[in-house]
């Protein structure tokens, strides 16, 4: 049976949790027999983008790029989940329009706190002078106005994240309201591995 295809488009600051939080929701809603892809900005860009660097306009095009490879999901019944910082209200706005079924997923983290995770080393690199447009440093985030989903990784860890945003999704009537199988430890492990976002109990 086909579901009918939507898009979770996840955005917020880099190292955030948004790819973390991106990969376990797959896994949940896999385990409850839909069919999930995680379009990962950094590799989407790496396999789609390498052409482009991170001004305002080349940020824009990759995630046009983005949005076009989810429509081709969403249309033959895929769920796609999109982590992708997409600093502009402007250009979400696009994707909703282009997308139609379009969930926005504000993954909120404060700019410090993603300092101190820095997965990347990117905020370092960029408080260095050696990275001239990262987003929350030298480009603004425009933080969403009305996502229909809003989780907080300052204060909420991976799991009740992700039970926030399938919550969500029920109450949208995206996909249905029976219960999906828990999240173990070991795929939050594995998930979270690296990121520096909060596991259940950590502190």
């Amino acid at each position: 049976m086909l579901n009918k295809g939507f898009t979770v488009w996840l955005t917020g600051l880099s190292g955030s949790g948004k790819t973390t939080i991106a990969r376990v929701l797959q896994r949940r809603l896999m385990d409850m027999g839909y069919r999930a892809e995680l379009l990962d900005g950094d590799e989407v860009r790496k396999n789609l983008s390498p052409d482009l660097g991170f001004t305002k306009q080349d940020r824009e095009t990759h995630a046009r790029r983005v949005v076009y490879i989810s429509k081709l999901l969403t249309r033959n019944g895929v769920i796609a989940l999109v982590s992708l910082i997409s600093p502009y209200r402007a250009f979400r706005a696009y994707a909703r329009e282009e997308l139609k079924d379009f969930v926005e997923v504000y993954v909120k983290c404060s700019i410090d706190t993603c300092i101190k995770r820095d997965p990347k080393g990117l905020y370092k690199k960029a408080l260095n002078g050696e990275i001239p447009d990262m987003t929350g440093i030298q480009d603004p985030y425009e933080e969403p106005l009305n996502p229909e989903i809003t989780v907080d990784t300052d204060r909420q860890s991976v799991e009740e994240c992700v039970n926030i945003i399938m919550d969500g999704l029920r109450r949208l009537g995206y996909i249905t309201a029976a219960t999906a199988a828990t999240t173990t430890t070991v795929q939050v492990r594995e998930a979270v591995e690296g990121s520096g976002v909060k596991k259940e109990g950590s502190s």
